[in-house]
């Protein structure tokens, strides 16, 4: 997603009086460093956590041990804890949370394989969950990441704006 179209998201954010936060792994602050980029991101985006390690993700989110060895740290469960608890870390109105695989080992599997990636957004109370498989080197999943990442955020932004 082009800058101008993040700018775009960031005003119509703005004139909601929303904010944002991003829990991030795989993407490794690419979020973050997508959005401040952008015009007006001062008035809606409130940080981002970049939780790469299991460790990181329990320590700093609250992700549970548990959870870790039972689903892995790249799994849908692992992403909706990450997104609850930096819901509770930050109370950004729109949170996000991205795990996923852009290389071979960790919790690659053929359900599994690389590139697959997991995403929760929180809003209005509501968990929104996406698992994509992205195709590419690390750099290219990356960047389909974080393009599929800002058109949902879009999405749900349009849904919410046509229901105000």
């Amino acid at each position: 997603m082009k800058t101008e179209d993040i700018s775009q998201l960031i005003f119509k954010l703005k004139d909601k009086g929303l904010t944002v936060a991003f829990a991030e792994s795989c993407t490794a602050g690419s979020l973050a460093a997508a959005i401040s980029e952008a015009t007006g991101t001062t008035d809606v985006f409130l940080g981002s956590m970049v939780t790469y390690s299991a460790h990181a993700k329990n320590k700093v989110l609250g992700v549970k041990n548990e959870s870790l060895k039972l689903y892995s740290a790249e799994s849908q469960q692992v992403t909706n804890e990450m997104v609850l608890g930096l819901h509770k870390l930050l109370h950004a109105d729109v949170c996000v949370a991205v795990t996923g695989l852009y290389g071979a080992g960790g919790s690659e599997n053929p359900e599994k394989p690389v590139g697959t990636v997991f995403v929760s957004i929180f809003f209005k109370e509501k968990v929104e969950e996406y698992r994509v498989i992205f195709k590419g080197d690390a750099r290219k999943m990356r960047e389909q990441t974080i393009d599929f990442i800002f058109s949902k955020l879009e999405e749900t932004a349009e849904r919410h704006f046509q229901h105000a």
